[in-house]
């Protein structure tokens, strides 16, 4: 089984990419497309040279790993995606091979923590958008809207939102998927010295979250732009 977990940054998606890498029958994918994603779009982020040096920039070789069979050993590949990767001269037609999944989180939560690491995130940055066209797309192809997952009800009960998980993909929860060892995984792209500290120090997955960070001015204005996005999927949610 293949799945592909579409998120935006700052979605508990690390945290979640653990989790089913903990199961023991589950090999694990970090972002394939972002390092072509770089390489095309020319967008200043952090590391960029490292990125591209050290991960596949060519789309179809990546699509076409993403596409190939599971590998030896492994009943489950867990894809972790970014919706705003995937430019439109991308080829899509390898997701059709996954069990595609949306993982979202308030765009308020989102933008806070993107912030902290990047200044200034525009609406393309953190996917929402994205998120929703390849949402519809999934839904358009299947007759049905695909499994949707909110990251705050994940931290706030990890065992009955995985549990439900689980289910909705037609696999078995296992409590290995609420912890992992600290300091990252061996599939971490590159980039993960910058974006995972927070993760790394982990072992599971934190408290629930707290009230909405207030947002002002740009921020407050891209909050507005991003929550009918957030809004129209969470409608699905499990």
């Amino acid at each position: 089984m293949k799945i592909a977990m579409w998120s935006g940054p700052r979605n508990l998606s690390t945290a979640l990419m653990y989790s089913f890498a903990a199961r023991g029958d589950c090999a694990v994918m970090d972002e394939p497309f972002y390092a072509p994603y770089l390489a095309v779009s020319g967008k200043p982020h952090p590391m960029v040279a490292q990125i591209t040096s050290a991960h596949e920039t060519n789309p179809d070789r990546v699509a076409a790993h993403c596409n190939s069979p599971a590998l030896e050993g492994v009943s489950i590949v867990y894809q972790k995606h970014m919706p705003h990767h995937m430019l439109a001269d991308f080829d899509l037609g390898w997701m059709a091979s996954c069990t595609n999944v949306f993982l979202i989180r308030h765009p308020a939560r989102v933008i806070a923590s993107y912030a902290r690491k990047l200044e200034g995130p525009t609406m393309e940055d953190i996917g929402f958008a994205a998120q929703t066209a390849l949402f519809e797309a999934e839904a358009d192809r299947l007759g049905h809207a695909p499994t949707v997952i909110d990251s705050f009800d994940i931290r706030a009960d990890p065992a009955a939102a995985l549990s439900r998980l689980c289910t909705a993909l037609g696999i078995s929860f296992t409590d290995k998927m609420l912890h992992w060892p600290a300091g990252g995984h061996p599939s971490d792209g590159v980039w993960a010295s910058h974006w995972y500290g927070a993760v790394h120090r982990s072992t599971g997955f934190e408290d629930p979250e707290g009230p909405l960070p207030t947002l002002t001015g740009d921020y407050a204005r891209l909050q507005d732009a991003a929550l009918p996005h957030y809004e129209a999927l969470a409608r699905y949610k499990i």
